[in-house]
């Protein structure tokens, strides 16, 4: 769903009507680095780079969690080698967030099964919880060896390890064992690339956020790409069930 044909005209953006939290598919690198002739890797590595420019335009503009699918369950049957550079970038990201997360006030959180990571990844990962701990600021969450149904299934048996009571069990109480507890959920879903669905992204999380589609591939994108999603957004009627 293409919605903006004119990328040259300035999308009008409310400041003081801005979504709280955006999660984002980063979809299209791999796409995106054929269409130019270059290996997918090379697509990966432009995406990580959009990812820390638009990490810091939404942080600047006044939006407090942005949440990112950088790697899913069903990713690990893709080939080694671009396995092996997504952790690879992966890695190179905390190096340099550990350095400038207290600096940036940015506090970064994992959602997903971290166990089936190198042992470098889960270190790295460790010292960024616990830096993240001593922040209050922009919180970006990534979801890493994630998938929604996934985290439901975690969650229900969290919660029947705890001692749960099934006859006591709300969705208040079952949020509290998602990886998100205590986040609160996206109003504003964003897929590049031209794909039409949510592919196991925030399944609990999205049941009444905003789905903003556009054809443009995510190593493409800018803080205009942002603008005009938050512009599509902001002219949305959001009932929650109810009539206005």
């Amino acid at each position: 769903m293409q919605l903006f044909k004119n990328k040259n005209i300035k999308a009008k953006v409310d400041k003081n009507a801005l979504p709280a939290h955006i999660a984002i598919i980063m979809d299209g690198n791999g796409r995106w680095a054929q269409k130019r002739g270059l290996p997918r890797t090379a697509g990966h590595a432009a995406g990580a780079e959009t990812f820390r420019t638009i990490a810091t335009y939404l942080k600047d503009i006044g939006v407090k969690y942005m949440t990112v699918y950088a790697f899913s369950t069903e990713n690990w049957k893709r080939s080694q080698e671009e396995v092996s550079a997504i952790m690879s970038l992966l890695e190179n990201y905390l190096y340099e967030a550990i350095e400038k997360m207290e600096e940036d006030n940015i506090n970064l959180t994992f959602f997903g099964d971290t166990t089936p990571l190198s042992d470098k990844l889960r270190s790295l990962i460790e010292r960024t919880n616990d830096i993240s701990a001593r922040i209050d600021g922009f919180k970006v969450n990534v979801c890493l060896n994630y998938g929604g149904r996934d985290e439901i299934v975690h969650a229900a048996k969290e919660y029947m390890k705890a001692g749960g009571d099934p006859e006591q069990l709300t969705e208040e109480v079952f949020s509290n064992y998602l990886y998100s507890a205590g986040v609160p959920d996206p109003e504003l879903i964003i897929r590049p690339s031209g794909e039409y669905r949510i592919s196991n992204f925030l399944l609990w999380q999205c049941a009444y956020s905003e789905m903003y589609f556009t054809d443009r591939f995510w190593p493409d994108f800018t803080g205009a790409d942002i603008d005009r999603a938050i512009e599509w957004y902001q002219g949305r009627s959001r009932r929650f069930g109810g009539v206005k």
